[in-house]
């Protein structure tokens, strides 16, 4: 089936710095997490050495126009590449992270860290287009409210997505509450990632169902239920359909590996506004092509890639 992708407009609500600065990404598999992940999840990626992947390759093909957005972890040099890109795939917005992650059991510091002010430039560059997100440490509260308020309201960031099985905690922990507290106050969404996660990182802490009290507890609170909950799938689907505040992004999962439940899920009624749409990543054209391959009605599609991110980041057109 051959799709013309910029007749959908899209929103990419799940991305890293990777995508519009390749230079900032450092090389993230010096840490043990993540060479484990390579021998595992992303077994694929192994055929070429990590040193290579964080320089643009990622095991996909670079296009000669842009920054390689066709790419699995390829990303951009410069936010003007990552946009060339947007406008030959119907992107109209990308949220990308300052992502915070820690090492729970290996080396106990930071395994990623990404700097925001490239990230406030981008948005500045791009008119916004380039959506900043913050992220968040509970470890180190005081200076993360700091930088969540610094990205809102000098940065123009709306959105704040962090790790919470990096930490070793559930997302109903305490040390969480100050951040969706200052959240309700700045009146931007939150997201994190529910389900297991590709490092080798406690899993239980990741069951979607423990935002059950967050999403009770902060019903003023727009909340992104990140990376589909897998293998909790129905439990994502649960949180999503009986919370009107809370919703769940697709991404870091390729749309023809998505469980099944969840595809039914998301092309009915209950579903239907409540799924976004991400790449994490894993490459902006092949994601929103496999998306639009998937065998679910038209008004999903548009729902999906399009306007429930516009609505659930408050997005002006």
């Amino acid at each position: 089936m051959s799709v013309d992708l910029k007749e959908y407009p899209s929103i990419d609500i799940m991305n890293h710095i990777l995508e519009i600065r390749r230079d900032l990404a450092g090389n993230p598999f010096a840490f043990k997490e993540f060479q484990i992940m390579l021998q595992t999840t992303f077994k694929k990626l192994t055929e070429k050495p990590p040193e290579s992947r964080t320089q643009g390759e990622g095991g996909g093909k670079k296009k000669s126009g842009g920054g390689g957005g066709a790419g699995m972890l390829s990303g951009h040099g410069s936010p003007a590449e990552c946009i060339a890109d947007m406008d030959e795939l119907g992107y109209t917005h990308i949220a990308v992270c300052a992502t915070k992650m820690w090492s729970y059991h290996y080396h106990h510091e930071f395994i990623m860290d990404y700097p925001m002010d490239p990230i406030g430039e981008a948005v500045e560059e791009t008119g916004g287009r380039i959506v900043g997100a913050a992220s968040y440490s509970p470890f180190h509260i005081g200076q993360s409210i700091a930088d969540v308020e610094r990205g809102v309201k000098e940065l123009g960031f709306k959105y704040v997505w962090f790790h919470p099985l990096s930490f070793g905690l559930p997302p109903n922990d305490r040390r969480f509450y100050p951040l969706y507290q200052k959240c309700v106050e700045l009146d931007i969404a939150v997201g994190f990632q529910v389900g297991h996660s590709a490092e080798v990182l406690p899993s239980d802490c990741g069951r979607p169902m423990l935002a059950d009290d967050v999403a009770i507890d902060f019903p003023d609170l727009r909340i992104n239920l990140s990376h589909t909950g897998w293998p909790w799938v129905d439990e994502w689907c649960s949180m999503l359909w009986r919370h009107p505040n809370v919703y769940g992004d697709i991404s870091a999962y390729y749309a023809k590996s998505l469980d099944d439940r969840l595809v039914k899920f998301m092309n009915s009624g209950r579903g239907r506004d409540k799924v976004l749409f991400g790449t994490n990543g894993l490459g902006l054209e092949r994601c929103k092509r496999e998306f639009l391959e998937l065998d679910i009605r038209e008004d999903t599609k548009r729902a999906v890639l399009h306007d429930n991110v516009a609505r659930f980041l408050k997005l002006e057109d």
